[in-house]
């Protein structure tokens, strides 16, 4: 089996491999080979690689791989250099971007979406949401630190005392509780808020105060992710931020919800009310951004406060984040291989299959993207009974209407 690690396009600074994940990919049975240059921003020498086992290629050589694994989804540029029925393991983003995922459907590659992994025991060491959000917590903190420009923990010194920094974290997912934990060690005093109940448990396991509006009982939704909340929901959330964040030196925004715009949840009137020389740092600025008046890849001045919204924000520890990312892709190809025979055996029932697999035999499969044809006779069907028999369908329309009421 061959396996094809590329170089990543500009700005990306990650990449899906290592020396560990060389070894254990070269065990699996894999002839190893990846891009001359592909580790050079994550501090990942081709001479590591080789020494590990892998060896050095050329982009052409994609066309004869089995496995391509990537950080970012591949170019339909891209996609037409890999072999038919090529492998194809990368965050894949498909959200706003169906054309290209039609076009990896088209070059006849079996794409797999990392970031729907199923949040479940067995897939644990597949995440590669939670691996890299973990870092971009960790570094949104160190980033915030830098621009506050102050420091964050309180300082008894005969020239006088320096009060601790305030830090607000807004979403307790893995990114806020590692924002959260970071904080703390720092010295900083630290609250938090989280539209899930549950969530207000571990924040306060972190020695952080949990801060959560008696108008919003809970807003958990599926997978572990928060649902979109009711206009009145919106509402009351944003009171109790307008009147917490007034009193705040660094706030830290995480909010995401799948497949949907980030939701705002600083205004530039929330931004207005903060003391000269605040600082925010939106996490959530490469889908909308949750703070009014970011900017992609900037430290924007709003009013008085520095909004930092850098893009990738774990690919600036691209080291560790490299690291981590490829033996994510690992731990999942893995399950892809047959132990004894030593070659693929994808398996479309498997769970990690099913809820990863993005384009197969020339299609787009997975359900969220494609388009079913089953679905213009299913709604023809149910046309004959109701004609034969209308006297059962009515009672069975008013039943409907007074259950949902």
């Amino acid at each position: 089996m061959k396996l094809f690690v590329p170089k990543e396009k500009s700005p990306e600074t990650r990449v899906a491999l290592s020396p560990d994940t060389v070894k254990r990919l070269s065990g699996l049975g894999f002839d190893v080979t990846f891009e001359k240059g592909a580790g050079e921003l994550s501090r990942i020498t081709d001479e590591a690689l080789t020494a590990a086992g892998a060896k050095v290629a050329t982009a052409k050589d994609a066309g004869t791989a089995d496995v391509v694994l990537k950080v970012n989804r591949p170019t339909a540029a891209e996609a037409k250099g890999y072999r038919k029925g090529a492998l194809v393991l990368a965050a894949m983003d498909p959200h706003g971007h169906e054309s290209d995922i039609k076009a990896l459907a088209a070059a006849g590659i079996s794409a797999f979406a990392m970031e729907f992994m199923p949040r479940i025991t067995r897939a644990q060491s597949m995440d590669i949401l939670s691996s890299q959000a973990n870092l971009a917590g960790y570094q949104a903190v160190i980033e915030g630190a830098a621009v506050f420009d102050r420091a964050l923990p309180m300082m008894m010194t005969a020239a006088g005392t320096v009060p601790a920094a305030r830090v607000f974290v807004m979403g307790a997912g893995v990114a806020g509780l590692q924002a959260i934990a970071t904080a703390r060690r720092l010295g900083a005093v630290v609250t938090a808020t989280d539209v899930r109940a549950a969530a207000g448990e571990q924040v306060e396991s972190l020695g952080a105060k949990f801060i959560m509006t008696d108008a919003l009982k809970d807003a958990s939704g599926e997978g572990g992710y928060a649902r979109e909340l009711t206009a009145d929901e919106q509402k009351a959330q944003a009171e109790l931020v307008a009147s917490h964040i007034a009193k705040q030196d660094i706030v830290i925004t995480t909010a995401l919800i799948p497949g949907r715009p980030a939701p705002k949840l600083v205004t530039k009137a929330m931004l207005a009310n903060m003391a000269p020389g605040s600082v925010v740092v939106d996490l959530a600025v490469e889908r909308g951004g949750n703070v009014e008046g970011s900017k992609p890849g900037e430290i924007a001045r709003v009013g008085h406060v520095s909004v930092v919204g850098y893009e990738n924000m774990a690919g600036r520890l691209a080291a560790t984040a490299s690291q981590l990312y490829a033996k994510n892709l690992v731990a999942f190809l893995e399950t892809m291989v047959d132990g004894e025979s030593k070659k693929l055996n994808v398996n479309p029932e498997d769970e990690l299959v099913a809820a990863t697999l993005l384009t197969h035999g020339g299609k787009v499969v997975h359900p969220l993207f494609a388009k079913e044809p089953a679905a213009k006779p299913a709604a023809k069907a149910p046309a004959k009974p109701a004609a034969k028999a209308p006297a059962r369908k009515k009672p069975a329309a008013t039943a409907s209407k007074g259950a949902k009421s």
